[in-house]
């Protein structure tokens, strides 16, 4: 890790701890499974359909899924978003200053009771919303194909492999996770 350091220099992770619930979930399912440009251009659709684009989880939930899928949303991903906002607005997940004070697998635990949800999207809410220092989301390719080149490895490695590898790296996992997507960057 230390020759990634020198290599990729100062660790810079953006963690956006003022949007909300609704807006940061809804970004992360809108990123599932896509390039970053690609979800980009559909979230960007999906923002102007709020008005001064600022998601909402109240407006989200009176929205058609025709509407949504009209930005480029996948069917799952439409149903997903309007969960996420019928959650929301039922008050079933807990609010920021609750979460803030949870436990990381107590947030995991509550956030997957929405469609769509799974551990890797709350992972990315632990990293990139909560700012927590100590996530290693092993089942991202990007996290895997970085550790297979740090790491040397002859094929890429399985998620409990990565864990494995970077245990020794707590409680300071999910910088090393920014270093691990950095190399496949390049």
């Amino acid at each position: 890790m230390a020759a990634l350091i020198k290599a990729k220099g100062a660790f810079d992770i953006e963690v956006s701890k003022d949007r909300d619930l609704f807006t940061s979930l809804a970004r992360s399912i809108t990123f599932q499974q896509l390039t970053g440009k690609a979800a980009g251009t559909i979230y960007g659709r999906f923002e102007a359909l709020f008005e001064n684009k600022t998601p909402s989880a109240v407006v989200a939930a009176g929205l058609p899924i025709k509407t949504l899928r009209s930005v480029g949303l996948s069917n799952n991903k439409a149903l997903s978003i309007i969960d996420l906002a019928e959650h929301v607005c039922s008050g079933s997940l807990p609010g920021a200053r609750k979460m803030a004070r949870m436990d990381d697998a107590a947030v995991i635990e509550s956030l997957c009771r929405v469609r769509g949800i799974g551990p890797w999207t709350c992972q990315m809410h632990l990293i990139f919303t909560l700012g927590r220092p100590d996530v290693m989301p092993a089942s991202d390719l990007g996290i895997q194909k970085g550790a297979q080149v740090a790491y040397d490895l002859p094929e890429l490695p399985k998620p409990d492999r990565v864990l494995e590898m970077t245990r020794h790296l707590a409680p300071y996992r999910s910088v090393a996770s920014w270093y691990l997507w950095r190399i496949v960057d390049d």
